[in-house]
């Protein structure tokens, strides 16, 4: 595609107008007659690696027009702009031709059960017989085919539409995508044209240098994608849902809830410690939902997944047939066995989501509930006492461990944890190894016991400084069960 398509809309200046195969922040897969953008990003700036790009074969870079000076005279067209991160969405639309006009495409965003609500619509979809797109914090999915696994909730805007188009090309009719805040922050879906948006949810989480300043800068980041749509659902039970419809009044929102009147309203919940049934309005009549997640949370991620699903037309019968048979990675999953205990995996990584996963289990589990938890590491350090008092309140026995330290050290973490924890109970120890704490749990559980393994989710790794080394907490499971 020539340069001056691929800038179209946008302020930059092409003074030689070439074709470019194609575009890529990252300079190790240059190759020749690529277009490389520098991005100067929290940890690595792509500027260091432009001369590497152009010895690959980058015929044209863009750089942040503050670096001009440094780059003018290399051996590519130089294209400036005043931030090449926030440029990468409009020039990705350009360059894959704006797929999102192409297909039904429908953005999930909130704190929490953006993964299973996501699940569910695809389920429900796949159910009335379409072909469904996924991306989202587990992997990317066209129908049951993994494409890849997800280094980060919403890819870049380069690898997004790169996906989005490859998603057309094989008939995809809806594609369903987390969108999370750091991805409206940094314009990864800037030029994206949703159907419908749904708001889960706002709690604390995500609060760092990394990440964002404020609860404020974090709620405005998640009302921009109710710019890019004219039709909203929100759960009004949320405070921050409320306050979202009325921020946005360019905006048709639809309404859930559990508590508050809303358009969708469950009533006559049930949670068993094997499913969640509950009554709704769905399509015109009075229906009684099934699905096999436990928890409260979860009739929350389904009123938002059939208000999607509702909007999109979707008859009845496959609302109901999708939510009873979804099954989500890592999201409040029992791994089966024949120990007389349930093995529950989860990806409860801040306060709230805590807070509820032990809360759920609790109120079904017949024995003990024993949790197998930690905090990652370059993250906001107040919440790590919190939870640890949450788990010292709700779980019969806790096992602080490891979680993502990065570049922190895990016994650190752990020692914060347990400041919380210890003011309120001493039935807790510290194993920091992670194989070695969730098979203390194993070993310790008996009859009608439930472990409860929280915040590894679907992640088969374990992000220690530099290293992204490999850690599967079913694989674990798998070896003690074996023996």
């Amino acid at each position: 595609m020539l340069l001056s398509k691929i800038f179209k809309g946008t302020d930059v200046k092409v003074n030689n107008d070439i074709d470019i195969k194609y575009i890529t922040f990252d300079s190790r897969k240059i190759q020749k007659d690529y277009m490389f953008v520098a991005i100067n990003g929290y940890e690595l700036d792509g500027h260091k690696y432009i001369n590497s790009a152009i010895e690959k074969g980058a015929t044209a870079i863009l750089i942040d027009e503050s670096r001009y000076n440094e780059f003018k005279d290399v051996n590519a067209e130089v294209l400036t702009t005043k931030d090449t991160r926030f440029i990468m969405g409009k020039l990705a639309c350009n360059f894959y031709d704006n797929p999102s006009k192409e297909i039904k495409l429908i953005g999930i965003t909130g704190t929490k059960g953006k993964t299973t609500a996501s699940f569910m619509v695809k389920k429900i979809l796949e159910e009335s017989g379409k072909k469904v797109g996924l991306v989202g914090t587990v992997a990317c999915y066209i129908g049951e085919r993994k494409l890849m696994d997800s280094d980060r909730t919403t890819p870049e805007a380069l690898e997004l539409q790169e996906l989005f188009r490859k998603m057309i090309d094989e008939k995809c009719e809806y594609i369903v995508m987390e969108v999370s805040s750091q991805s409206l922050k940094l314009g990864r879906v800037d030029g994206c044209e949703f159907d419908i948006a749904l708001f889960t949810n706002l709690t604390e989480d995500h609060i760092s240098p990394h990440e964002h300043s404020s609860m404020k800068e974090y709620f405005e980041c998640k009302c921009k994608l109710f710019d890019m749509t004219n039709n909203g659902i929100v759960n009004i039970d949320d405070k921050k849902g409320r306050e979202l419809i009325t921020l946005k009044p360019n905006c048709s929102f639809r309404t859930y809830s559990i508590r508050n009147d809303s358009d969708k309203k469950a009533t006559n919940i049930k949670i068993t410690s094997e499913s969640t049934t509950y009554n709704v309005d769905i399509n015109g009549k009075k229906e009684s939902v099934e699905i096999s997640i436990p928890g409260k949370f979860t009739v929350y991620n389904s009123l938002g997944a059939i208000s999607i699903c509702e909007e999109l037309g979707i008859e009845t019968k496959y609302i109901l047939s999708g939510l009873k048979d979804v099954k989500v990675p890592g999201r409040s999953e029992v791994i089966d066995n024949n120990k007389g205990f349930t093995i529950m995996i989860d990806y409860a990584h801040s306060e709230d989501s805590l807070l509820n996963i032990l809360k759920a289990v609790k109120s079904y589990t017949k024995g003990r509930v024993i949790c197998v938890f930690g905090l990652g590491g370059d993250r906001d350090t107040r919440k790590r006492p919190k939870m640890g008092r949450i788990a010292g309140k709700l779980a019969d026995f806790t096992i602080i461990s490891s979680d993502n330290p990065r570049y922190d050290d895990p016994m650190e973490i752990a020692k914060d944890i347990e400041k919380g924890i210890k003011e309120v109970t001493d039935q807790y120890t510290i194993i920091t190894d992670r194989a070695e704490a969730v098979e203390y749990a194993l070993k310790m559980a008996q009859k009608d016991d439930l472990v409860l393994l929280a915040g590894k989710g679907h992640e088969t790794y374990q992000l220690i400084g530099d290293d992204k080394v490999h850690f599967s907490e079913r694989e674990v499971i798998d070896r003690f069960l074996e023996e």
